[in-house]
């Protein structure tokens, strides 16, 4: 088992910034990958950015690139996703997740990740 807590969310204004931890324990030693996903209310689950455990590799979606910035501390067993720039339709609740699986390759799918955390709100004000 992979506990996973994510902090760090707020109430921001637009244009200013966050920084979300993902802070993991139990059995973290065996994960491959973390990934940020986002929900906002009425809409499906989508991917936000993600982080190989071992090489570092990153992969973000499209429409994150250049605001946000995924990173991660081994020793601290946490992972991080910045976020500056923001928006409005930022707003949502930010999960992470970790996969344990022994290929990873920064998937974008939910379905990818076996462990979740239990989610940090994050609003962006206009």
């Amino acid at each position: 088992q992979v506990q996973l807590v994510e902090s760090g969310g707020g109430l921001v204004q637009a244009g200013g910034s966050l920084r979300l931890s993902c802070a993991a324990s139990g059995r973290s030693f065996s994960t491959t990958g973390v990934a940020w996903f986002r929900q906002a209310p009425g809409k499906e689950r989508e991917f936000v950015a993600a982080i190989s455990w071992s090489a570092g590799s990153t992969y973000y979606a499209d429409s994150m690139k250049g605001r946000f910035t995924i990173s991660r501390d081994n020793a601290k067993n946490t992972v991080y996703l910045q976020m500056n720039s923001l928006k409005p339709e930022d707003t949502a609740v930010y999960y992470c997740a970790a996969s344990v699986r022994k290929y990873y390759s920064g998937s974008v799918y939910s379905t990818g990740y076996d462990y979740w955390g239990q989610g940090t709100q994050v609003t962006v004000s206009s």
